[in-house]
This record gives structure tokens, sequence and C-alpha cells, in this order.
């Protein structure tokens, strides 16, 4: 993405992750900040959700915001809005997730930006799309993510209220993934023909598409929602999670039965059952398939979780451990691909930070920190806009930036 100029203007963790990864690939990503409080999501360090005090690290600044230069700009203001239509017009991509009224509102909209710059590729990120009686509402991935797709599929049916989202910002860096690729694509389609593409994504969409299986299952059955399993009586036995002494628990995902038990069960100590006329193939082992869980509950309550990762290593089926998110900081699998990366803070602080789940060339990325409220407004106004310091610090006595 050398070459690439994003202009950003956007907020929380979703959109911004998207810029996040064109940082990555090497964007010139330019984040758009109001001068007095920045993107509300610095704020959150006054909640105790992240760390404080000297050298303290705002991770959820960090994690979507990496590599970026914040450029502080009151929109609301005249002065604003043309500095703002300055960095448009040297931009290849505007990237935002304010919604309809207030892209009206601060004259933004697709028309606005295309006036300064026709061939610049315009993303929007929604919380439930751009059509529809939801257009104008805002969403959060803990509800139009989470809550409005995926809650119930992962819920127990005998559990008196749903499973709240498992992590910060789960849906959205999944929705901005996904945002990055649908530019990256709108990028080669202009290179090819010259057209300039509008790119949305939505919350909704990304959790749909994530629960798509089940989606088209409870349409093509007419079902209300897909059944849920009872381990005990899984129809693999391969297919499942066991509990190890320690409390513990491994996931097993064998989806050829017949391919794996022999290989599986000689290699956990139990060469008898490779031969057991009960588990001979698919249909046998499917027909016997509670005793077949029962057996493996017994024989991997007998080892601690590290004796049987020691273990499990030399079988050939799939299968992995349930892992803490602090283990997962220090898997040896994750160190050695690239997937935990170093960052050094601005007061110095290094910190572990997660890359975007892709490597071209099999190099893993070099990650520099986030940018501080407003770093870089001089140099981006002198540098792409020619502005001298007399007219920055006119800009700054009039509020128009910081």
């Amino acid at each position: 993405m050398s070459g690439v100029r994003v202009l950003e203007v956007a907020a929380w963790t979703y959109v911004p992750s998207a810029g996040a990864v064109l940082a990555e690939w090497g964007a010139d990503v330019l984040k758009v900040e109001h001068p007095e409080t920045g993107d509300p999501q610095r704020a959150l360090i006054t909640s105790g959700l992240v760390p404080s005090g000297p050298g303290g690290v705002n991770h959820m600044i960090e994690l979507p915001n990496r590599g970026k230069r914040s450029v502080a700009i009151n929109l609301s203001t005249e002065e604003g809005h043309e500095v703002l239509m300055g960095l448009a017009a040297k931009s290849d991509v505007f990237l935002t997730n304010w919604l309809p009224p207030a892209r009206k509102r601060l004259h933004i909209e697709v028309e606005d930006i295309r006036a300064v710059n026709p061939d610049i590729i315009y993303v929007r990120g929604s919380g439930q799309g751009q059509r529809g009686p939801e257009k104008d509402r805002g969403g959060y991935d803990g509800c139009s993510f989470w809550g409005r797709v995926v809650a119930d599929m992962v819920t127990p049916a005998d559990r008196e209220w749903p499973i709240s989202q498992p992590a910060p910002a789960f849906g959205d860096l999944l929705g901005g993934q996904i945002i990055a690729g649908g530019i990256a694509a709108a990028l080669f389609h202009r290179e090819r023909t010259g057209e300039a593409l509008v790119v949305d994504n939505s919350l909704l969409a990304t959790a749909m598409w994530a629960a798509g299986a089940s989606i088209m299952a409870t349409g093509l059955f007419g079902l209300t929602r897909m059944p849920q399993m009872d381990r005990t009586l899984a129809p693999n036995p391969l297919v499942n999670n066991y509990r190890t002494s320690d409390g513990r628990f491994l996931s097993l995902i064998m989806l050829q039965a017949g391919r794996y038990w022999a290989d599986l069960v000689t290699k956990i100590g139990h060469p008898e059952l490779a031969t057991d006329p009960r588990f001979s193939d698919d249909k046998a082992i499917y027909e016997n398939r509670a005793e077949g869980v029962k057996l493996l509950d017994s024989i991997f309550a007998t080892r601690t979780f590290e004796e049987w990762r020691e273990v499990l290593m030399g079988i050939e089926g799939q299968w992995a451990p349930v892992e803490t998110t602090a283990e997962l900081i220090e898997d040896p699998q994750a160190l050695a691909n690239g997937y935990v990366r170093e960052i050094i803070a601005a007061s110095g602080t290094t910190f572990r930070c997660v890359p975007a789940p892709l490597q071209f060339n099999e190099a893993p990325p070099d990650l520099t920190r986030a940018p501080d409220l407003g770093e870089h407004t001089d140099a981006v106004l002198e540098e792409l806009l020619g502005y001298d310091m007399d007219a920055i610090i006119d800009l700054k006595v009039k509020g128009a930036i910081l």
C-alpha cells in the first residue's frame, strides 16, 4: 500500500481498525480527530478500562490506530472543513463511520468529497447498513454484531440470560479487516478501470457473514434456531471438548472420525480401542457415539493439560488446547509466526500487540505506535497543503486545528 493515502474520519475501533490494517500494509493513514476531545476512545483511560499513570498504554487506542498520523481538525468550522477538503483532494481513500445525519451536517457525504476529488474511494462502516429503517441509528459490536446475531446462537437453551460478547472489539476487528480487504479490492478496480467505488460494510453484515451457515440452515429446514448439541451425544466423539485432570480443556475437531480414531486412541495409550468393532468406521462410531464420548472423557481425565499437550502433538488429527489470553501472548506457535509484535509507546514503554492476520512474503510486520492527539497536524498541513507556519498559527487561533 505504499503511496496510498487514506483520510480517516472515524472513531472507536471498528472502522479505525481498518485504517490500522492499511497502515500496517504501508498506506499513509491520516486520522482526523477533534482538537479538544479527539477520538472518544482516548477518554476510556479515565474509566479504569485501560492502564493509566506513568508509562501507561491505552491499548484500545493503540490497537486500532497504530501506524497512523493524527491531524486535529474542527470540522464544524469553515476553516477546518476547508483543510479537510484539501486533504481529501490529496487522498486515495476517504474512510468514515460517521452516521448519515452527521455526514450531511458537516458536508462530508460522497458528493461533497467527490466534488474535490472525483477519483477518491469513499468507504463507510456502519452498525446496520446504509439503507432501511435503521440506517441512521448507531451501533457497537456488542449490540449490532454480537447481541443481534451471535448471542442467541451461543447461549444454552437453559440459560436465563444471553451470553455477553467475550472480548472488547470482538466484532469490530473482524469488520475492520473486511473493510481493509474491500478497500484493497476497490483500489485494484480503480487501477484497472479508472472507476472509483463506494465501499460499504456494517457490523450486522459482518455478523451475518460469520453466522452464515447457521442462518442458511435455519431457513432451509424451517427452524427457529439451530439445535444445540448435547456433548455426551455428539454425532462424532472426535468433534468435542474434553476435560483434563487439572480442569483444563482440549478441543478435538477431527471431522473424519473413521480416519483418525485408531491413531488417536493408540497414541493416547489405548490401542485396544483401535480394533474395537464399536468404532471400526464412521457408521459404527456414530452408532456408538455416546460410549465413545464416555470413553474419551475417562481417558482425558487421567492426565494434566500440559501432559496431554505433549502427547497430542504426535497425533495425525486436528486438535487445539483451549488457552487463556495470557497463554496466547506467550504461545510458542504464535511467537514463531510473528502473531505477537512489540511496539514502543510514546512514553517509552514497550508493549505487545496483535498485528493484522495476513503476512506478505512470510514477513511479520514491524508495528509503530498510535499517534498522540494532533501529533502530526502541523507537519501534514505543511507537507500536503503547503501551509506555512503563519497560516497554521492563524488556524490554531481560530480553533480550526490543534
